[in-house]
């Protein structure tokens, strides 16, 4: 439901900031970045807390705070009280929210999936990402034309309403968690993630890697919602469906990752997956007007994203299944933090790139960078030496 509701919203906030609010290159990196930013920061104290109780309350909770963060938006566009601050206040809350419900989605799923299942698992939330991300966009695009520039904000408030009950639906009583799960949590438990990752080495070097792809390439996305609808004149429509109609490959490679990875192995796949996702984003440069440039956007995203759907369920599978059960929500909370954190970064200082120079040279720089990202990734399966880390109890 809630997957459904992100990809019917999809760049809503840039568009609301574009169309409504008149904001620039730079106030739309912004907005981006100080969401990403400050959310992360907030969510550092929470995974120590959440790894400590009931994984399905807190998701719950956390569908909750989105709705009513959400929903704000409409309400005070409805009464032309909108502004720029309280967008940037709802990506905030919504960051965090996000970060967390991912840490405690991710232990609950390694709860209640046999370990043999969870490529199996993770391929079918892959591939229902990738389903709503086709439909999403060029129908939230064309809600937008129809019925104004917030309606797919209230669309997505709903949806994580109706995720909240949905996963209320599953029913069953979650144990609480081992010996930790009466004690308090403790400034030692807030590195425990980080130090997990740092010290496997594995991990260590697709973390450094799915960090800055992930951050060049959503860095960028604000400086292509300019150049396509500010500079080129693509119509809301067109913008969606470029982002959607591609998003195939990632329904595809996602339902090719489980037999990929038996017939050559884990490791291969993950190697190979990921030196191929970084030979996409700089075609994004090249973008022109009209049909042809409409065309190009279509095909890089395609192949971008095919690569994608191939790589992230084997590295989700990958990275559950080394880590303990009881370091996963820190362990997925410090690498969401990093994340989105070094996304924010990179979005902001992208925008001021795109300021001094254009968007179109800041694409373009972005696209030559993430190529040499494929030397992070780990060239051989090191797993069977790693000791794992002392943790805090």
């Amino acid at each position: 439901m809630s997957t459904l509701g992100t990809w019917l919203g999809f760049g809503a906030f840039p568009l609301i900031a574009i169309r409504v609010l008149h904001s620039g290159p730079i106030e739309v990196s912004l907005l981006s970045a100080t969401g990403l930013a400050v959310g992360a920061v907030v969510a550092v104290p929470l995974g120590p807390w959440v790894e400590f109780r009931r994984k399905r309350p807190v998701m719950i909770t956390m569908d909750l705070i989105r709705f009513a963060a959400l929903v704000s938006v409409p309400t005070a566009y409805a009464f032309g009280r909108l502004t720029f601050a309280q967008l940037l206040a709802v990506s905030i809350v919504a960051a965090a929210a996000d970060i967390t419900f991912k840490a405690a989605g991710g232990a609950y799923l390694k709860t209640v999936v046999p370990r043999a299942d969870l490529l199996v698992a993770n391929g079918r939330f892959e591939a229902t990402t990738w389903t709503a991300t086709v439909v999403g966009p060029p129908l939230g695009n064309a809600a937008i034309g129809l019925f104004g520039p917030v309606v797919t904000v209230a669309v997505d408030a709903v949806s994580y309403l109706l995720s909240a009950l949905s996963i209320r639906a599953i029913g069953g009583r979650e144990p609480r968690p081992g010996p930790a799960g009466g004690s308090r949590p403790h400034a030692g438990n807030l590195l425990d993630g980080w130090r997990h990752i740092l010290a496997h080495p594995a991990l260590r070097p697709l973390f450094l890697n799915t960090v800055l792809v992930n951050g060049l390439i959503l860095a960028t996305a604000p400086l292509l919602a300019v150049l396509m609808l500010d500079q080129l004149d693509f119509a809301p429509w067109q913008y969606g469906l470029a982002f959607g109609l591609p998003c195939l490959g990632g329904l595809i490679g996602s339902r090719l990752a489980q037999p990929l990875v038996t017939r050559f192995g884990q490791h291969r796949i993950l190697l190979t997956a990921g030196a191929l996702r970084a030979c996409w984003p700089l075609g994004l440069a090249f973008v022109g007007p009209g049909t042809a440039g409409l065309v190009l956007v279509i095909a890089v995203q395609f192949g971008l994203v095919t690569c994608v759907g191939v790589f992230n369920p084997v590295f989700v599978t990958y990275r559950l299944e080394q880590t303990p059960v009881n370091l996963v929500v820190r362990t997925l909370s410090a690498w969401s933090v990093t994340s989105n954190a070094t996304i924010a970064a990179l979005t902001a200082l992208w925008g001021l790139l795109a300021t001094v120079t254009s968007p179109r040279t800041a694409i373009a720089i972005a696209g030559c960078l993430i190529l040499i990202t494929p030397l992070l990734l780990p060239r051989r399966d090191r797993t069977e030496k790693h000791e794992p880390v002392p943790i805090h109890p």
